[in-house]
């Protein structure tokens, strides 16, 4: 009967260190997958922003050559669809992400995509204009006039809104796609005389003067964040408007550059030595991407103001720029 009682009382114990050495092994299997999922979170962000992260300033970038036809298609219309390509599919466009995606803090990446799809949308809109201008009676091309106003559409916004009824919206990369076949398409009625395209100086002229006057507004920006902002090494909007300015400078230099072969005649003589003189400042301008965005002083020692030099370019090329608008005026 003790002898019973002794084995039962050992089997209680192996029974309970068999338990109790269950647990353990439970507490280290959940402490080591609370490790590794502790040690994920803290890699998602930094290794997906050194991922996602591109600012691509290639000024040797080249769109696929335009549709061939009776008639020429536009090359700074490519331009302008291949970029709206490469921000939006090649690289992942940013400026929507929620706070759960590593995007999410790559306000600088953000800033410069906006700023290129801003620059589109003026150029997109103003030969619209032109394009309007020429035809009798006067109407909007259906492309231009649709790739315009879809370029003017939010960068921000996900394909979900809190402040629709469903909840559901369409995404800035839906309608950014949207707008690149709408160019495509104009460019393809281009090329079979479908779509008219002006090759006179005047036309040439008016999207120049355009672009003045964008380069005007980057000034003023510039200007303004210089004069109340300067000299504050704590300031975390010089990099925003920095960069911003950056993309409208880059997508400038690259559509100018296709522009001047779509109308080459009318930028021979006079014109051409500012309109050579304006591409480079551009490029030099869009080309610019510091370590680090500093908000010195115009006239520090020690510390650089990247918007004041920025804003020197813009300046330049605007000058520039306001040459040629005047000789092809002549």
């Amino acid at each position: 009967m003790a002898r019973r009682v002794r084995d039962e009382e050992e089997n209680e114990d192996a029974d309970f260190a068999a338990e109790g050495g269950a647990m353990a092994v439970a507490r280290r299997v959940a402490l080591g997958i609370a490790i590794v999922l502790g040690v994920a979170a803290a890699l998602y962000y930094p290794i997906g922003m050194v991922v996602l992260h591109t600012i691509d300033d290639n000024t040797s970038f080249q769109a696929a050559a335009p549709p061939t036809g009776p008639a020429q298609a536009s090359r700074a219309v490519a331009m302008a669809a291949a970029l709206i390509g490469r921000e939006v599919d090649d690289h992942a466009w940013v400026a929507n992400d929620p706070v759960f995606l590593p995007g999410w803090a790559l306000d600088n990446m953000a800033h410069y995509q906006m700023g290129v799809v801003a620059a589109l949308g003026q150029f997109v809109g103003e030969l619209n204009t032109q394009v309007t201008r020429t035809r009798t009676p006067q109407r909007a091309d259906a492309d231009l006039d649709r790739a315009a106003g879809l370029l003017r559409y939010a960068g921000t916004v996900w394909i979900f809104d809190i402040g629709t009824a469903s909840n559901q919206t369409a995404s800035s990369e839906s309608q950014y796609r949207t707008a690149r076949k709408a160019l495509l398409a104009f460019n393809e009625r281009a090329a079979g005389r479908v779509g008219t395209l002006d090759r006179r100086p005047e036309m040439l002229a008016a999207l120049v003067e355009r672009a003045i006057a964008d380069l005007g507004t980057m000034a003023q920006r510039i200007d303004l964040h210089l004069n109340e902002r300067s000299g504050s090494i704590l300031d975390f909007q010089v990099d925003d408007t920095f960069y911003d300015t950056k993309g409208r400078l880059y997508a400038y230099a690259m559509l100018l550059r296709e522009l001047g072969r779509d109308f080459e005649r009318p930028l021979q003589g006079d014109a051409a030595r500012p309109w050579k003189d304006a591409l480079e400042a551009l490029r030099i301008a869009g080309a610019m991407q510091p370590w680090i965005v500093m908000n010195g002083a115009p006239d520090g020692q020690f510390f650089p103001s990247h918007l004041a030099q920025q804003g020197y370019y813009v300046l330049r090329a605007q000058g520039l720029l306001r040459d040629v608008a005047v000789q092809l005026r002549k």
